[in-house]
């Protein structure tokens, strides 16, 4: 829960920077700082992928768990659901619907997305917080945009991010003696590979659509067990 915690001070900290500067920061620092953050995601997807022991059974579970992701239009239904969301307080009037409009859309920005899921299942199962700092500093980034540009709504997201990863964390706690060292293995490798796409995507170098990879988390422990089952 250590890093959830640290999460939920770096969005405060952002927010109240950004609420001090109020639009004051010019979009090419903004760029930038984003663009050198998602680098380093690229690295620690990159080592954490590298640690693979049966690239088959990742080979297998990211095209099975894409193929469901795809089929069942994971990205378009979040997307979806967070533009229906946030239209609903958008067209509101006055200073609590703009407030409510802040704190919904910096909670889904923050909270919808692969690096939340993997970071906490990771921090859970396994006791590595690595990708859950690094999304501390991403929030705190966001939180400075979007504390400037939108006020102190966006300071509400610092305790549904503390409630929500938290939450997650502490599931992923109670279920880790139930899993086999190997399966943590195979199931933190695979986020891995999902927080590389994600870098890549800041880098603006591809455009995947990382919740439709979301399933591979899934499909990880069934391949487990049937090649287990199969005696392989």
């Amino acid at each position: 829960m250590f890093a959830v915690i640290v999460n939920t001070i770096a969005i405060i900290a952002g927010v109240s920077i950004g609420l001090l500067l109020r639009r004051g920061i010019p979009e090419r620092l903004t760029n930038a700082i984003m663009e050198a953050l998602g680098l380093c995601t690229v690295l620690i997807g990159i080592q954490g992928a590298v640690g693979e022991q049966n690239i088959l059974l990742l080979i297998v579970a990211i095209v099975v768990g894409v193929a469901v992701g795809e089929g069942w239009d994971w990205d378009g239904r979040v997307n979806r659901f967070t533009e229906h969301i946030t239209s609903r307080f958008a067209t509101g009037e006055g200073e609590g619907a703009r407030i409510a409009n802040a704190f919904v859309t910096s909670c889904l920005i923050m909270n919808v997305g692969a690096m939340v899921i993997v970071g906490s299942l990771n921090a859970g199962l396994d006791g590595d917080y690595t990708i859950l700092y690094t999304k501390s500093l991403l929030d705190f980034c966001s939180g400075i945009i979007m504390g400037a540009a939108m006020g102190i709504g966006v300071m509400g997201s610092a305790g549904f991010t503390l409630v929500f990863q938290g939450a997650i964390v502490l599931l992923a706690e109670a279920l880790a003696p139930l899993f086999s060292p190997e399966l943590i293995t195979e199931i933190s490798t695979t986020g891995s590979l999902l927080i590389l796409a994600i870098g890549l995507n800041m880098l603006h170098i591809t455009e995947l659509k990382v919740i439709n990879y979301l399933p591979a988390l899934v499909v990880v422990p069934v391949l487990l067990w049937f090649i287990h089952l199969a005696g392989f």
